[in-house]
């Protein structure tokens, strides 16, 4: 009788294992979903300014269906996109990509590159996300250069490592951003420097949310800070949220909108749209863009 209870228990334990496998791989990292937040920071007589928020794309070549629904974001009519970077995940990426963001690039846009716009995914151990100091290993060289030549050729602006200006919803928005701070690419330094006062509204992006940067940017004044990487933890636990936000920000704020501690910033960190190919699932967080009104 206990070995007949136990094997039932281990049958229908691998039961739900494949169930919810099936489940994250087939189903949810499927559910493409639109969020939707209110940022105060303008003043409350000011026209809202919509800006479209894209992260972690992780194109494939042949995954029509992303690229068809990210495509048809344009019927939203942001006033800004940005892209917070990993747009590829593979060498030949870049039609897919450019599919995908064609009917945006009608739009004022800006965006920063992620590790994974520089070199491809390499498979490993998902639980090594669950090591603090765990070394990052490089995969095959990815397009960057095609990538930033057909953005930066529809207009958006290549933002890292770099500040501007420009103009958008009949505003003057300045923007600041870093190339990829988890692989130590971001150079802050540079472009640092209190928010212009003549701008309606100050804008940073960082592909990675790490705190030393938002910090420096918060205290510059900026008073919207855009990031992706995290995945919003893709695996999360009902109840509980991410596991690992695979930088130093903490769990509680591995997605949506948050007030950055110790400043008046508001700080957005999306979820993203893919997955890490050599792990196509995710649970309790669906892949996901933000529009938000300011």
């Amino acid at each position: 009788m206990r070995k007949r209870t136990l094997f039932r228990l281990a049958a229908g334990t691998a039961a739900v294992g494949a169930a919810t496998l099936a489940y994250a791989s087939l189903v949810e990292r499927n559910m493409f979903t639109l969020r939707r937040y209110d940022v105060p920071v303008l003043p409350a007589d000011a026209e809202p300014l919509r800006v479209l928020h894209l992260s972690d794309l992780h194109m494939m070549p042949d995954q029509r269906r992303k690229q068809g629904w990210v495509a048809s974001l344009a019927a939203l009519d942001p006033d800004l996109v940005v892209v917070t970077g990993d747009n590829m995940a593979h060498p030949g990426a870049v039609p897919g990509v450019l599919r995908a963001l064609q009917p945006l690039l009608d739009y004022p846009g800006a965006f920063v590159f992620g590790s994974n716009d520089y070199t491809g995914p390499v498979w490993k151990n998902p639980f090594t996300y669950f090591l603090p100091d765990r070394e990052y290993t490089e995969g095959v060289d990815l397009p960057f250069e095609e990538l930033r030549e057909v953005l930066t050729g529809a207009g958006w602006v290549d933002l890292n490592n770099a500040r501007t200006t420009l103009k958008a919803g009949g505003r003057a928005v300045e923007l600041v951003g870093v190339d990829d701070p988890h692989v130590e690419r971001d150079d802050y330094a540079a472009v640092a420097g209190p928010v212009s006062p003549s701008a309606d509204l100050s804008i940073a992006l960082s592909h990675s949310p790490e705190p030393a940067v938002l910090d420096q940017m918060a205290a510059d004044g900026f008073g919207l800070l855009l990031a992706g990487h995290t995945h919003g933890g893709q695996v999360c636990v009902p109840g509980v949220g991410a596991l690992v936000t695979n930088c130093g920000l903490p769990r509680s704020m591995a997605k949506g909108l948050h007030r950055w501690p110790g400043s008046n910033s508001w700080l957005h960190v999306s979820a993203g749209l893919g997955t890490h190919p050599t792990a196509p699932v995710r649970f309790a967080c669906p892949p996901e863009a933000s529009l938000l009104t300011l």
